[in-house]
């Protein structure tokens, strides 16, 4: 092998390169994972408002703990899908059944998170107000909870590929693939 060409397969691209490339890679999954949450938000909190309040009293007007669990498990079910098929679709796979139970659970987890808020602003401080639940459960319980799951996916249910060099071709296959 010449010189040329083993110091080519040795160091394909610069320190630089790769860490522009990681965090280019990094930017796209948080910009997909963004839509995706989003989308997944208008689904958690459309629903959760529905029944609580639709039509002055919802049909779980007195169980708000039960109306965020409804609307998150209808969330997560489609953020899910979406992280799986388009935010992380370059990541590793392992049995979607195991991705599926893995997703869930951690979800379940920033479901906690977002329980948390709920009941401590709703019983602990007396805030019961439609504001006051929709602040605790849906802004700060929300955006805790995502800092959680995107963490969460990346390191677990969606895990880097073992090979470095199929990063970085999927990384510029997504390059190539609009958001």
């Amino acid at each position: 092998m010449s010189q040329e060409r083993l110091s080519d397969s040795v160091a394909p691209t610069s320190w630089a390169d790769r860490v522009r490339s990681s965090l280019s890679l990094l930017a796209r999954e948080i910009a997909k994972f963004g839509v995706v949450g989003m989308s997944a938000f208008v689904i958690d909190v459309g629903l959760f408002n529905l029944l609580m309040f639709a039509g002055g009293e919802g049909p779980l007007n007195d169980k708000p703990l039960t109306a965020k669990v409804i609307s998150v498990v209808a969330a997560t079910t489609f953020a899910y899908f979406g992280n799986r098929f388009w935010t992380f679709r370059h990541r590793g796979r392992t049995h979607m059944g195991r991705e599926y139970i893995l997703f869930f659970a951690l979800n379940g987890v920033a479901m906690l998170i977002a329980l948390s808020c709920l009941w401590f602003s709703h019983y602990a401080l007396g805030l019961d107000s439609a504001l006051a639940d929709n602040i605790s459960a849906n802004i700060v319980g929300l955006v805790l909870g995502t800092l959680f799951r995107f963490w969460s996916y990346r390191k677990w249910v969606f895990p880097a590929l073992p090979d470095d060099a199929a990063d970085r071709e999927l990384a510029e296959r997504d390059a190539v693939t609009p958001i």
